[in-house]
């Protein structure tokens, strides 16, 4: 419960007391005498100076609910606010070309196509050795083809594996046939059972005389998820490599695209001198589809691409997360993405598309983001073909834009194929042949490449990890460190950075706040009201304010706004009748030390109902701290016009994800002027990518920890020089198992440091105890004291 429910009406006032009349002028005398108490405990129930409280049920369930409706609206006006991200030159396809460039830029970093790629070399795959010279790599051949088991170089220890389809002439057109991440390369070729004849798109673009090269995807099994000798999970490796990836600014997308971009740069290198030189073409379905058409708007070179059993679905929270972008729905639609392949040509098939479900059905959830692919409506295709005519209207090169409607079983169907052949320049004919591929030696051991695959990336994020505080530092190379003032004012670009690259903003408040309140509880020192405050349509902070007793008229009191962590609520934290082992009732007990408390309701509550909540918001550049900062704002705001309060001393104390909220909230609200961060402070991007640890949320259901390249930008340290130069404490029990000491020590020792060297190492300090992930209320209560300049008690 939300807390304590009030209704605020009497039953004398109802239906069995209408015939309660006073006749006579000392029947009215009674009756109002009889009414007065009633009237004075009625305004008692209520905050002097607000309207009651009369919102009943689940306050917090509504408050997610709400934050739920209004991303419903943002998402449904997003096909028609994407424009304000382009500055379109329509002018000439030239002009055109280098108009959107920047959004091409763009959708790179967001996908993570950020490495530079090592100098192309195809070799034979493990293992098979050495170079391709004397065939060692041959296992198969087709009609007109040959079939060699291959792998190349993309950037660091990462590798493309796959097949070459290598025509026994010279080359026609060089593609890279993308399948779906669920079916091998092998099958795509003919040479593996598995896919009928008519989807083996590879082989029959090798009999067509293409040099086809087909790159292995990581599937969506749970094969190798999970800690090794700790733990195994039914989180598929395709959201582990996600989750990994996506706090170090890279998206297993990204690491797809690269891969065909590699075998990109291979084919143009082998044609090099060729006249006329060979069509570049990239065709893909499903999985492969989605790398396709990323790789076609980002490569110009791709002069055909092929996209089939893939949309850019608006809805991103529905499928896999291993498909999360963060701001893609914001920036790119389906239409977005064709202009920014325009004025080459693409083929979109509305045919077959992949089937699957997380967790699967039956099983529990382990961990593992829910979501499903299926195949969209014929309205949702529809609607994404309506918005994109109005959008792709007049640009240069869109009728080279085809869609082919086919059949629900259709993988790359005879009709895409005919348009296939147009675009790279191959001749017309319809091969009628029914030649099958023969093995010449055995293909490449499936799950040992899988293990390869998988196994590279999931390195080279731990590479970025571990390289990830050299790039920190080349980062914040523009912090002025020669005094405060220097760096805090050099600081405003960082907060700016982190409020828009990493937070998200939502629009300041758009409704007054309309307080309402209701008392909840009272004990000898202090009284207990619900407050709500309105924030946007369906958008409202709640919480639980303690009032401390005989403050005196004119007098003003300092704040401290007291945070629950994950699936907590006000109560927990401001009811003295609950006891938790975790909270201690901390704002009431710092409420009987004199100090005005505030427990707000933050929003990550309701287990995968709010992390669905926020896979909403993501791909609209947007998180849970986009609200939590604008609720927080209504509620300082309020506070501040307070007869009571003290608005230059209001600071913030929150435990675990409370913790979290110290570390992002206070440092973009300049009007918290310290935050104490309790359970959680430690070395935040080890915690969130290392594939060592068990501490480390990658093998755990909290798929709503990582954040878009936090990695690259801001640890907890580099977020605690935020708060420059307003005091910081960390709060810490040996005995928390958030993280070990190591990490925290390690993590802290950064924040000291900077605090030292700016002349403000008095306004930092940790407190370490022998406890667990609780709150000590000792060194930081003093710390509250000492800051806000409040007496202690005697």
């Amino acid at each position: 419960m939300g807390g304590l429910q009030f209704k605020v009406g009497f039953p004398i006032f109802g239906h069995a007391h209408r015939s309660m009349k006073p006749q006579s002028p000392l029947g009215w005398l009674i009756a109002a005498s009889l009414l007065l108490p009633l009237a004075i405990d009625a305004q008692s129930l209520v905050l002097p100076g607000t309207q009651p409280l009369t919102m009943e049920g689940d306050l917090a369930a509504q408050l997610v609910g709400g934050i739920d409706r209004y991303l419903d609206r943002v998402l449904a006006d997003a096909p028609k606010n994407r424009a304000r991200h382009w500055n379109r030159d329509l002018s000439s396809p030239e002009a055109y070309a280098r108009s959107v460039e920047t959004n091409r830029q763009r959708l790179a970093t967001i996908l993570g196509v950020v490495d530079s790629r090592a100098p192309a070399q195809l070799r034979a795959s493990a293992p098979l050795a050495g170079d391709l010279k004397g065939n060692p790599a041959e296992i198969g051949r087709g009609k007109g083809f040959r079939i060699l088991a291959v792998a190349w170089n993309v950037f660091r220890g990462v590798q493309g594996e796959g097949l070459l389809l290598e025509p026994d002439g010279e080359a026609k057109a060089s593609v890279v046939a993308v399948p779906d991440c669920d079916s091998t390369p092998e099958q795509l070729a003919g040479l593996q059972p598995g896919l009928p004849d008519s989807d083996q798109f590879a082989r029959r673009l090798a009999e067509e005389g293409c040099r086809v090269i087909v790159p292995f995807l990581i599937d969506r099994s749970d094969t190798y998820s999970g800690l090794p000798g700790v733990r195994k999970l039914r989180q598929s490796q395709r959201e582990t490599l996600w989750r990994a990836a996506y706090e170090m600014g890279r998206t297993l997308q990204g690491y797809e695209v690269q891969k065909v971009l590699a075998a990109v740069d291979w084919l143009i290198a082998q044609s090099a001198g060729a006249t006329p030189k060979p069509r570049v073409g990239v065709v893909g379905y499903g999985e492969g589809g989605m790398i396709a058409c990323f790789a076609g708007a980002l490569d110009p070179r791709i002069e055909l691409t092929v996209v089939s059993g893939y949309f850019v679905n608006p809805s991103l929270q529905d499928e896999p997360i291993y498909r999360n972008v963060w701001s893609l729905t914001d920036e790119f639609g389906s239409a977005e993405i064709v202009g920014l392949i325009a004025p080459r040509r693409v083929i979109w098939e509305r045919g077959n598309y992949p089937l699957a479900e997380y967790p699967k059905p039956g099983q529990p959830h382990d961990g593992a983001a829910p979501g499903a692919l299926r195949r969209p409506s014929a309205d949702a295709a529809q609607k994404e073909l309506e918005e994109g005519s109005v959008w792709l209207k007049d640009v240069p090169g869109v009728a080279e834009w085809k869609l082919i409607r086919g059949e629900p079983t259709d993988v790359i169907n005879d009709e895409t194929l005919a348009a296939i052949r147009a675009g790279l320049d191959l001749p017309a004919s319809v091969l009628t042949t029914q030649e099958k591929v023969n093995a010449t030696r055995p293909a490449p051991d499936n799950s040992q490449r899988l293990l390869r695959q998988y196994s590279q990336l999931l390195e080279d994020t731990q590479w970025l990890m571990r390289e990830a505080e050299f790039t920190r530092g080349a980062f914040w190379k523009k912090a002025d460190r020669k005094s405060a003032a220097a760096f805090v004012e050099s600081a405003k670009w960082y907060k700016e950075y982190f409020l828009n690259e990493i937070v998200g903003p939502i629009p300041t408040a758009s409704l007054p706040a309309n307080p309402r309140t209701r008392k909840v509880s009272e004990t000898d020192a202090f009284t207990c009201y619900e407050v709500v405050l309105d924030v946007h349509p369906d958008v409202f902070a709640y919480g639980i304010l303690v009032l401390p007793k005989g403050i005196k008229p004119g007098e003003k009191r300092p704040v401290v706004i007291c945070q629950h962590g994950l699936e907590g609520r006000p109560r927990d934290v401001a009811d003295p009748k609950i006891e938790s082992q975790y909270y201690h009732a901390f704002a009431c007990r710092l409420a009987e030390r004199g100090f005005v408390t505030f427990a707000p309701q933050n929003c990550y509550i309701g287990e995968n109902r709010f992390r669905q909540v926020l896979r909403k918001a993501q791909p609209m550049k947007l998180t849970l701290w986009s609200f939590i900062m604008r609720q927080h704002e209504a509620i300082l705001d309020w506070l501040a016009a307070q007869d009571f309060v003290d608005p230059s001393r209001m600071a913030f104390y929150g435990l675990s994800y409370g913790g979290k909220t110290a570390m992002r909230i206070p440092q973009i609200i300049d009007r918290y002027c310290l935050s104490i961060c309790s359970a959680d402070y430690n070395e935040w991007i080890w915690k969130n990518t290392s594939a060592r640890s068990s501490y480390c949320y990658l093998y755990w259901g909290e798929y709503d920890m990582p954040e878009f390249n936090l990695g690259n930008t801001f640890n907890y340290a580099e977020l605690s020089w935020l708060m420059i130069p307003r005091p910081f404490m960390v709060e810490r029990g040996h005995d928390d198992g958030v993280a070990p000491d190591e990490w925290v020590a390690y993590e802290f020792a950064k924040t000291r440091r900077q605090y030292d060297a700016l002349g403000l190492g008095n306004k930092t300090e940790i407190e370490v105890f022998n406890g667990p992930h609780s709150i000590n209320g000792k060194g930081t209560f003093d710390f509250l004291h000492k800051h806000l300049n409040w007496p202690k008690p005697r």
